[in-house]
């Protein structure tokens, strides 16, 4: 158990190899509880959404939801989140809970016109004002109150539909197709699934209940996928699969102290540039066209080396350093895969890279002092690979 993001949370139940594997061959359950979960609803909730994320927001379907970003007028991304249309006039918005308080202040300020939101006009408001903000892991919201649990994986539908539904929810479930939709109840619990998550799998659940439900619902899932190989999942398998799949963790890929804007991130194509206004705009066009450097992914050239660690350089063949590594992990064939911001030129797959496991610096002499029996640091050699697996 560690702390994260304010809350206690587990890095492992087994190991975080034997849940990763579980993942990619069966099925994972994820305990994130811990994800900040809001509502926007009103006639104005589509606009008012448009004006602070980038993505396209009034266009989704009923039962549908998208990936996007809530950034500044900088262009600096505050966060990144999914957002889900429940109803016409009614939203679910899903954050990082390392970013939950600070996202649920800014929404509520700009919604209250007292932060800046367009420097080229100081005086102006976010359109669509006239919505209503709840979030939805506050008592206050009573009945209406949701949390996430996420279930993983090939066999994560089949242990869904093990448990008691009516037919018709059970064609809902069955019907649902990627960031997709419903609300169902199984097995005697109301819950909204949406077919989303954090780990690759295009076969994968996240299951919104009320917070009294939780831990039923854990072990009736636990039980049911039982003969199917299902295994509870931590935090360390949900930063291995993620970084595997070449997704980004928000102050590693994205925001942080590398200050990584969506550009950087290579998530430039869920910022629909054909909006006419939303927050940052103007900036995110402007940096985009003077972007040097961007996210790839990699993996080291041998099995047995050390693991890398945000900050960690890395260098070209020549030693020069051309970016730094923002995560690394294990991945399904037992290698380090991880993922570095680098120059865009050595971006294209197949380019030879080498990695300081950890600072040159370490090694505390000038090359001049060393003496026979000291021991140095030696960069380990990795590839770039495609940033995102089939």
């Amino acid at each position: 158990m560690v702390p994260f993001g304010g809350w206690d949370m587990p890095v492992w139940y087994s190991s975080v190899l034997e849940e990763h594997q579980a993942v990619r061959q069966a099925a994972g359950l994820f305990d994130v509880c811990h994800m900040g979960v809001y509502q926007a609803q009103g006639p104005d909730a589509g606009v008012f959404l448009d004006s602070v994320c980038a993505n396209d927001i009034s266009s989704l379907e009923i039962g549908h939801s998208c990936y996007t970003h809530f950034l500044d007028p900088d262009a600096n991304v505050i966060d990144d989140l999914l957002v889900y249309r429940r109803a016409e006039e009614k939203f679910m918005v899903v954050v990082n809970a390392s970013n939950d308080d600070k996202d649920w202040a800014w929404l509520n300020a700009v919604r209250k016109g007292d932060v800046l939101v367009d420097h080229d006009r100081p005086w102006a408001v976010a359109f669509g004002r006239n919505v209503v903000l709840r979030n939805l892991r506050d008592p206050q919201a009573g009945e209406e109150m949701l949390v996430d649990i996420a279930l993983q994986g090939p066999k994560s539908r089949d242990i869904l539909l093990s448990l008691p539904c009516s037919l018709v929810d059970h064609e809902a479930i069955l019907g649902l197709s990627w960031a997709q939709l419903c609300e169902v109840t199984l097995d005697g619990i109301p819950m909204v699934i949406s077919r989303t998550g954090y780990t690759g799998e295009r076969m994968g659940f996240e299951l919104f209940v009320h917070p009294e439900h939780t831990v039923d619902l854990w072990h009736k899932l636990l039980k049911a996928g039982e003969p199917y190989g299902i295994k509870p999942c931590g935090l360390g398998a949900r930063d291995s699969l993620r970084t595997e799949a070449g997704l980004p963790l928000y102050g590693h890929e994205m925001g942080g102290d590398l200050n990584l804007g969506i550009g950087e991130a290579d998530f430039a194509s869920f910022v629909k540039r054909y909006k006419p206004w939303f927050i940052g705009r103007q900036a995110f066009l402007q940096k985009e066209a003077q972007q040097e450097e961007i996210v790839i992914r990699f993996r080291f050239d041998e099995k047995r080396t050390r693991m890398a660690h945000l900050g960690d350089p890395v260098l070209d063949e020549r030693g020069k350093v051309i970016g730094t590594v923002t995560s690394c992990a294990i991945d399904t064939e037992g290698s380090l895969t991880g993922q570095a911001v680098i120059s865009k030129k050595f971006s294209d797959p197949d380019t030879p890279i080498m990695i300081y496991q950890s600072s040159p610096a370490e090694t505390g002499k000038a090359p001049a002092e060393l003496q026979t029996g000291d021991r140095v640091i030696l960069p380990a050699r990795a590839t770039v690979i495609s940033r995102f697996p089939k």
